[in-house]
């Protein structure tokens, strides 16, 4: 539940405007989490989800003010190449200590990045579900965390998109068309992870997040070794 916006983003940037995309998916993945969020409700820790919603809500602003202005080219090549590389080693480096610094103030901080990030395009996910990995969260921490804040920042993104006019009425239909699309994979990914181990659960997210990262930046390098082939 954190990287449908990234894989979906890396698609549709080629064929759709920018803010149609972004819009697209962050209604794809609040679809996603609000079905996920009655699955599996192991786990829910409201101080421990505080701090990360406290600074995902202050940074969805900035997130979104940045959107009109970013080049999404350069934007998802660097998120994509920072996951592309850290993730594996994170998955490779398994007896890796948890790391023990930056307490309540640390899960703002990535909390925060979450809120830019959903801001700019309902990536909300990545940071905070990094930086919970190397906390040593356990699973049913770790999910409950991540998927009440990314529902969180959705909800929250979404309502912003509306209030300043990024949704049009001519978006409707492409909501109507992603909206079933999230049922079935939601509910197959619930049922795999009641099934899981703690070791395989931590290995399938960073899998996940490394495979997010080679798809933005397969969608995002074309884009820029082609300005500098024109330049």
């Amino acid at each position: 539940g954190f990287a449908f916006g990234m894989v979906a983003m890396s698609f549709w940037a080629w064929a759709l405007d920018p803010r149609l995309a972004a819009t697209l998916a962050v209604f794809g993945a609040l679809v996603g989490q609000l079905l996920a969020v009655f699955t599996v409700r192991r786990g829910f820790n409201l101080r421990l989800l505080l701090p990360f919603v406290l600074g995902g809500l202050a940074g969805i602003p900035m997130g979104v003010a940045v959107l009109p202005h970013l080049d999404m080219a350069w934007f998802k090549a660097l998120l994509g190449g920072f996951l592309a590389l850290w993730c594996p080693v994170m998955l490779m480096a398994r007896s890796l200590p948890p790391v023990t610094v930056g307490g309540r103030l640390g899960d703002t901080v990535a909390g925060m990045a979450g809120g830019v990030l959903s801001g700019i395009g309902g990536f909300a996910g990545p940071v905070p579900t990094l930086w919970a990995t190397l906390r040593g969260l356990g699973k049913d921490e770790q999910r409950a965390v991540i998927q009440n804040f990314n529902l969180s920042m959705l909800l929250v993104t979404m309502g912003v998109y509306l209030g300043t006019g990024v949704v049009t009425r001519q978006m409707l239909p492409y909501f109507a068309i992603v909206a079933p699309a999230m049922l079935i994979p939601t509910l197959l990914g619930a049922r795999l992870y009641i099934g899981i181990s703690e070791a395989r659960f931590r290995q399938i997210v960073l899998g996940l997040l490394t495979a997010s990262g080679v798809a933005l930046l397969a969608s995002s390098l074309p884009t820029l070794l082609a300005r500098y082939a024109d330049a």
